[in-house]
């Protein structure tokens, strides 16, 4: 939806890493763009007889393309779907722009909200500063607050990229603080060519078993955690959709605001141009995207992975990791993730607790997930 941010989070993969595409692309989606990919979304829930779609409103910041807008373009998407086909809309935001009046348009257009924030104290949040370099957190929290207090209905949950230089437990309960419905764990994109900070023995799968324990042992179930739900489904043989695990098919396409479809954008960690397909909503469907050959390559689950992640007993609960974080400079992505070491500690980890509860005749505590969502 918007092509900038208001914050320049040091980390951030988009503007701090090698791809450069975002640069030379309008600021904003135009009216024309947005017409235009109402029109293929439409086209290709008809053509599928879809009965539900995600529609995930981004950025850069979403927030700067105006809530207006946001919400007309999510009606003019619903307007044109078929009948009968659910359009579950949902903004990903740093928050710092929510105002009551901004959520009043979002509610009423039927868009939850998703926050971005690296931990709910502001010692978690230093790195996310604005482009004076002033801390974006006062904002951010006063944004969060105001959602989940006043508009419960709209906050869909929180996005947080795991930091193993904070206190696991304690991110997790600042987090809890703010009483996001859900939680999103995400490894901070990285690869065998450029790798992510800490990378060190299985320091991030041992954080991510500490929150895992701490969520666990819960009494009650105080928000539900995306990966941890997806690992312990994959585990019991379930069906899970995350690109973290896994074995199931790419379902997800970036429309940017020049109209090019591109494939998702956590793809721009690996080099510059990584997600580029060559096609646009005036000209292409989104049927061509998934013929794209990179998009195909991504359709065939365990025949896009290396030999050791064939031979690894794991294979099918892992999924040889996030595609993003498999890239090898000279090598492409036919490896095993950069965080292999990790995921083969934290995924027997989940294994055993859930060994030792059906021990105890101790039920999952928590319905599986059956849909992609942000978070």
């Amino acid at each position: 939806m918007h092509g900038r941010c208001n914050l320049a989070c040091t980390y951030c993969y988009l503007y701090e890493g090698p791809d450069s595409t975002w640069r030379t692309r309008p600021r904003a989606a135009s009216a024309e763009v947005l017409d235009a990919t109402a029109t293929r979304i439409a086209e290709h829930a008809g053509t599928h007889r879809l009965t539900a779609l995600s529609l995930v409103l981004h950025g850069g910041e979403p927030l700067l393309a105006g809530a207006g807008t946001l919400a007309a373009f999510t009606g003019l998407v619903r307007d044109r779907v078929p009948a009968g086909c659910a359009v579950r809309a949902v903004i990903q935001t740093n928050a710092t722009l929510l105002t009551p009046e901004h959520l009043t348009v979002l509610a009423g257009g039927g868009i939850r909200v998703g926050v971005s924030l690296d931990g709910g104290l502001a010692a978690h949040n230093t790195r996310r500063v604005d482009h004076a370099g002033r801390p974006s957190w006062p904002a951010a929290v006063r944004g969060v607050r105001l959602l989940a207090e006043r508009f419960p209905q709209s906050y869909a949950g929180i996005l947080t990229v795991v930091d193993p230089t904070l206190d696991p437990v304690e991110t997790y309960e600042s987090l809890l603080a703010l009483r996001p419905p859900a939680l999103d764990l995400l490894l901070p994109h990285g690869n065998w060519s450029a790798p992510p900070p800490h990378l060190a023995g299985t320091r991030y799968g041992e954080w991510l078993c500490a929150v895992f324990d701490r969520w666990w042992a819960a009494e009650r179930r105080e928000t539900r955690v995306r990966l941890f739900e997806e690992c312990v489904a994959l585990l019991l043989g379930l069906p899970a959709a995350t690109e973290s695990l896994g074995l199931a098919p790419f379902d997800a396409v970036v429309v940017e605001t020049d109209g090019s479809i591109e494939q998702v954008d956590s793809l721009k960690s690996a080099y510059d141009g990584a997600a580029r397909t060559g096609l646009d909503v005036f000209r292409h469907t989104l049927d061509d995207a998934l013929r794209h050959p990179a998009a195909a390559a991504r359709q065939t689950g365990a025949e896009a992975l290396g030999e050791q992640c064939l031979a690894c007993p794991l294979m099918t609960v892992c999924g040889g990791g996030h595609y993003a974080h498999r890239y090898r400079a000279g090598h492409g992505f036919r490896n095993p993730s950069v965080y292999c070491a990790d995921l083969k500690h934290f995924i027997p980890h989940v294994a055993r607790r859930i060994a030792e509860g059906a021990s105890a005749a101790v039920p999952v505590p928590f319905p599986v997930p059956r849909e992609r969502g942000t978070p």
